[in-house]
């Protein structure tokens, strides 16, 4: 019989990924592999790679996407190998099945004496994450030039496989103002897929060209409560946290300030979006100290219900805080 089992690639805020290794007492002893376990009757992939995390390693995590499973017979056991990649703010897990952990760059994931199953996941998510962009890609993203409908640049963006393709596509939208535009508009997408990944390539952008920015951020805010996609509400919320927001209206800073402090009270917002809510009002509290307290009082209120990382991004906020009321 075939086992189904879950695994997660979890990447930290520098891109590292996580891997465990399996103590003595175990098949496969020593051996790395990714966190992960077997699916339960009546669970869902999702909620198996969830709870498996939180019980082996105390971690709180956000699915991103899903990646091809692999299928791997060990003689004693046939597994289907179902890999999730996911984010976290937790940088320290609570081992609790596991000998040793460390967090480790992709391009150093060969290093590694993964599990045979496992070498094939570390091996597949590096490729989809340092792949090329192909001449024909290229070649298709600088004949845009008008801001009419272009199919095949919507194909090449919805299809995109790494981290490579996403930087270079978001470098691409800073040389080129309908390119921007047109990530910005497929944000909106009800394509899920187009959705993530235009809105992940803005959330490139914001890094270095903020003030590319400074024209969306009002339908971005007035967007935050319509969106279904998760992944375009970190990537928008990113673009605010990152983003200079004092020249914009008091209408859309309460906006801002209700959703964000909605989103840090919420028990179902994922961790990313507390993360940013939190740097979000921050900024707001710079133009309207009054709200110091409100939020010093909000994130206290996290250290006995959020993760470790939300309780440590909280801590700092909370430090810059008392800066700001000489407290």
């Amino acid at each position: 019989m075939m086992l189904r089992v879950t695994c997660a690639i979890i990447r930290n805020e520098d891109d590292e990924v996580l891997a465990v290794q399996r103590d003595g007492n175990t098949d496969h002893p020593f051996k790395w592999e990714f966190p992960g376990g077997k699916i339960k009757a009546g669970e869902s992939e999702e909620e198996c790679i969830i709870r498996e995390i939180r019980e082996e390693l105390t971690m709180d995590i956000v699915i991103c996407s899903r990646m091809e499973a692999v299928e791997y017979d060990y003689g004693k056991k046939h597994i289907l190998l179902i890999p999730f990649v996911c984010d976290t703010l937790d940088d320290l897990p609570v081992l609790t099945e596991h000998a040793a952990f460390k967090w480790i760059s992709p391009a150093r994931l060969r290093e590694l004496d993964f599990s045979e199953a496992d070498v094939i996941v570390a091996e597949n998510y590096v490729k989809s994450i340092y792949t090329e962009v192909t001449p024909e890609i290229a070649t298709t993203a600088f004949k845009i030039d008008s801001d009419n409908e272009d199919e095949e640049f919507r194909a090449m963006v919805s299809s995109t496989m790494g981290a490579g393709e996403v930087e270079w596509i978001a470098a691409s939208a800073v040389e080129n103002p309908v390119i921007f535009r047109k990530l910005f508009g497929y944000s909106f997408s009800a394509d899920k897929k187009l959705a993530f990944h235009s809105s992940w390539a803005l959330a490139k952008v914001v890094d270095n060209r903020p003030d590319l920015f400074i024209d969306y951020l009002a339908q971005i805010i007035e967007s935050l409560e319509k969106l279904e996609n998760e992944s375009t509400l970190r990537s928008f919320l990113r673009i605010l946290a990152f983003s200079d927001v004092s020249g914009l209206s008091s209408r859309h800073h309460g906006l801002l300030t209700d959703y964000c402090f909605s989103a840090l009270r919420s028990v179902t917002s994922a961790i990313a979006v507390k993360a940013y809510s939190m740097e979000i009002i921050y900024k707001i509290v710079l133009i309207y100290p009054g709200l110091i307290h409100e939020l010093a009082a909000t994130i206290n209120l996290l250290h006995g219900e959020g993760s470790a990382g939300i309780v440590a991004r909280g801590n700092i906020i909370l430090k810059r805080l008392a800066g700001i009321s000489g407290s």
